[in-house]
């Protein structure tokens, strides 16, 4: 059974999720600008940190080790996994803040700043290099659209369970 899924391939689905989080970035500034409380603060920051995880998960488990088999190049996904970890540094201090934390504000837009970066790399590095690579990349998108699906899933089922 095939499934379809509203992305052209690999690369459109991730760039989507690209788009997706700079969309976020701004609304985050627009709270910012608007005056908005802690609270809708931190919920939206939450949310971007939590797209971003589950965004590089699926890039890690599948999309880098398929581009590195298909290109060879390790030190360009050496790279790529290591700005995933200091944005996985960032989103933990984030995620650990309080609603009213004074360094909330400051943590995003440096989170942003190193998105954009890895962003543009990834755009014009890794992503020019899987197309140009022997992958099938049409193909790609459905185990990662099915991981991400999951992921979220996981991410939702979980938030009853916190503590307040």
């Amino acid at each position: 059974m095939t499934q379809t899924i509203a992305y052209e391939d690999a690369i459109d689905l991730l760039d989507a999720d690209h788009k997706a989080v700079k969309k976020l970035f701004i609304d985050y500034n627009a709270l910012c600008d608007d005056g908005a409380d802690g609270q809708q603060r931190k919920q939206l920051a939450d949310r971007i940190c939590q797209e971003i995880s589950i965004h590089a998960q699926i890039e890690e488990e599948i999309f880098y080790p398929e581009v590195r088999k298909a290109t060879g190049d390790d030190a360009l996904l050496d790279d790529a996994e290591q700005e995933h970890a200091q944005a996985k540094e960032v989103i933990a201090r984030i995620q650990g803040m309080a609603a009213g934390d004074k360094k909330l504000d400051e943590s995003v837009k440096k989170l942003a700043k190193m998105i954009d970066a890895h962003v543009l790399e990834e755009r014009e590095q890794i992503f020019m290099k899987a197309q140009y690579a022997p992958m099938d990349l049409r193909g790609l998108a459905v185990p990662l659209a099915r991981r991400k699906q999951a992921l979220k899933k996981k991410a939702a089922a979980p938030a009853k369970k916190e503590p307040a």
